[in-house]
């Protein structure tokens, strides 16, 4: 047993520096990441459900609730280096499966949405991301490498490296929608969770703003360019508005 557990426990540790800035010492980490308590009381929950003591494996996973704010079923499969960061109010269900090199934040849930037996929690594949309130529904699989943004509801698969936002989830592939989030990001924003079909007027006002700013950032780019191939030379402060006029241009055309 302790050939098994020291090796994972230091992977464990070492995930955690690799994804969260915060973390400072290991000692820090040992005793102040409620998610590393999490994991490791469920490997022991989940051998004793496997070796069917299923009443003290589900008192087990309750004690942890408990401290840690985290419900993982015993019965859940766990990979290596997974990364719960926060943690509270995670909820990850019996049938559920998160391969190795998975994180997830504070709020998801894995859950089901049937009453009967077999496979009805998701599949996450190796190197999920599950942003921070997104519920994840029924016996679906999110593949290698997708990402989940805060809040979503998804109830579909999703494709290997795809990133799914929005209520219901959509998968965003378009260019456009992917300069919304990058410029939207820039902004110190994010609007991933509103879904352009909503008839939210807010919604769509925010979206539209954000589709003028890429369509004006890619006007003034081009502009630039052809100035620069008709052989206009622009100093570094032609972003001062103050002299940026006809007579200013005059002198910094050859």
């Amino acid at each position: 047993m302790s050939a098994f557990f020291f090796p994972r426990l230091r992977e464990d540790i070492n995930c955690v520096f690799e994804r969260d800035p915060a973390a400072r010492s290991t000692w820090e980490v040992l005793t102040c990441y409620p998610g590393l308590h999490a994991l490791i009381m469920h490997r022991l929950s989940h051998w004793l459900w496997d070796h069917h003591l299923r009443w003290l494996a589900r008192y087990s996973s309750h004690i942890t609730r408990w401290a840690t704010g985290i419900e993982i079923h015993p019965g859940a499969t766990i990979g290596r280096r997974v990364f719960i960061d926060h943690g509270m109010g995670i909820v990850i269900g019996e049938t559920a499966v998160i391969m190795d090199d998975c994180t997830l934040y504070h709020g998801v849930t894995l859950g089901g949405t049937s009453w009967s037996g077999g496979k009805r929690h998701p599949t996450l594949e190796v190197g999920v991301v599950i942003g921070a309130g997104a519920k994840i529904l029924g016996p679906i699989t999110l593949h290698a490498g997708a990402k989940v943004g805060s809040n979503a509801v998804v109830v579909r698969d999703v494709p290997a490296g795809a990133t799914a936002v929005g209520i219901p989830a959509r998968i965003i592939e378009a260019d456009k929608d992917l300069a919304r989030e990058e410029k939207a990001e820039k902004m110190g924003f994010s609007a991933y969770a509103i879904s352009r079909t909503e008839d939210d007027p807010v919604a769509q006002a925010i979206h539209g703003l954000l589709d003028h700013a890429v369509e004006t950032d890619r006007r003034i780019e081009c502009m630039l360019k052809t100035m620069a191939a008709a052989g206009v030379k622009l100093p570094s402060d032609v972003e001062n508005c103050d002299k940026f006029d006809a007579g200013y241009l005059s002198k910094i055309v050859d």
